[in-house]
């Protein structure tokens, strides 16, 4: 069987990043297809991979600005030329399910979420958008043709995963398509439970407005309590000047270090939305609950009173009074870590195996 890979793009390293990288160790010989990668962005994670661009990557600041190549982006995918494989595997959040693939070519789609952009968050993602008003205002028309392309490119696929329940509701709500669910992996073997904990509270994550951690600052702004924060992005100059004294902003650390300040936070604090979310899971695999937001991924991943809670409301008061609230030592660090290895690699990547086997069958008996 001959593999090909798909990802959006490769200019950061998180949760759908790693999910790529397992399927590169189930199908170590395939090359990956890509719209841009920036090595740089990417930490050189995939530097041993065979990655193959799209033209925009050539563009004038393509890999840098490839955002502002989105007209352009339907052409780039419908443009790899994929007729060789049997299997097309896609890791995918936006656009590059929509590849063509022949009639004899099985395509699976681990589906992150349904375009964000174009469905559940477009009317947030326009408002929040860093451009002139200009921009602003004929955007929505172009979306409203990109969203039909969408949704005529989610037919071109087989068979979707999705990456939780949260999300499989959103396939078939904008897709009209069913899935399978395979929460997505961490490698839980790379994290302790400390002998010890710190005084602090974490939040690691990319600095990005719908990860809502401005709402945690105004938080522990009026808690004049601990709490670090791991991770930059485009919001972390307006977050900055938010905090006070008793917030800390670390950058982006080494991972040893990140699960160091894991291993040691009272709790790890989670106030956005996620689709499944991966740092909730790496928090557990360190002994260590969690407080989130009752909502999307987390409800699938935290067991409220064994190895976290939530809260109900998404705002700073409500968070608060969670946190107030909150007592360590009603947790067991080891019965916390033990739920996380529900997680873990070697689970999804048997999971993963077994749902392209029997895909293959039916694939292959509807082609008789």
């Amino acid at each position: 069987m001959k593999v090909a890979l798909l990802h959006d793009h490769l200019n950061q390293f998180g949760g759908g990043e790693r999910v790529l990288m397992a399927f590169h160790q189930l199908f170590p010989d395939a090359p990956v297809y890509t719209l841009v990668h920036d090595a740089k962005k990417t930490r050189g994670e995939f530097k041993q991979l065979s990655i193959k661009t799209s033209f925009i990557q050539k563009l004038p600041l393509g890999k840098s600005h490839f955002k502002w190549y989105l007209p352009w982006m339907p052409v780039a995918v419908e443009n790899f030329d994929l007729s060789e494989y049997d299997l097309v595997l896609s890791s995918c959040s936006a656009l590059i399910k929509g590849v063509i693939t022949k009639t004899t070519t099985l395509h699976i789609c681990y589906c992150h979420t349904p375009t964000r952009y174009l469905w559940s968050d477009t009317h947030q993602y326009t408002a929040e958008l860093n451009q002139p008003a200009l921009v602003k205002k004929l955007l929505p028309f172009y979306l409203k043709k990109l969203r039909v392309w969408d949704r005529l490119a989610a037919e071109r696929v087989d068979f979707y995963l999705a990456n939780s329940r949260f999300v499989r509701q959103r396939i078939k709500k904008y897709y009209n398509r069913e899935s399978q669910v395979i929460n997505p992996p961490v490698e839980t073997g790379h994290f302790q439970i400390a002998p010890d904990i710190g005084d602090y509270f974490l939040i690691v994550s990319r600095l990005r407005p719908y990860k809502r951690v401005d709402l945690a600052i105004e938080a522990f702004n009026n808690l004049k309590m601990p709490l670090k924060i791991i991770g930059t992005g485009e919001e972390e100059k307006r977050l900055k000047k938010m905090a006070g004294p008793n917030i800390e902003f670390l950058g982006n650390l080494p991972d040893q270090e990140v699960r160091e300040y894991y291993s040691r936070c009272r709790a790890f604090i989670n106030p956005q939305e996620e689709d499944f979310g991966i740092t909730p899971v790496e928090a557990m695999a360190s002994g260590r609950p969690v407080i989130a937001y009752r909502s999307g991924g987390a409800l699938e991943s935290v067991v409220e009173g064994k190895t976290g809670t939530f809260f109900d409301e998404q705002n700073w008061a409500d968070l608060a009074d969670a946190v107030v609230r909150f007592k360590p030592e009603n947790f067991n660090p080891q019965e916390i870590r033990e739920h996380a290895h529900n997680f873990d690699l070697a689970n999804f990547k048997g999971q993963i195996s077994q749902f392209i086997d029997n895909s293959w069958q039916e694939f292959k008996s509807r082609l008789k």
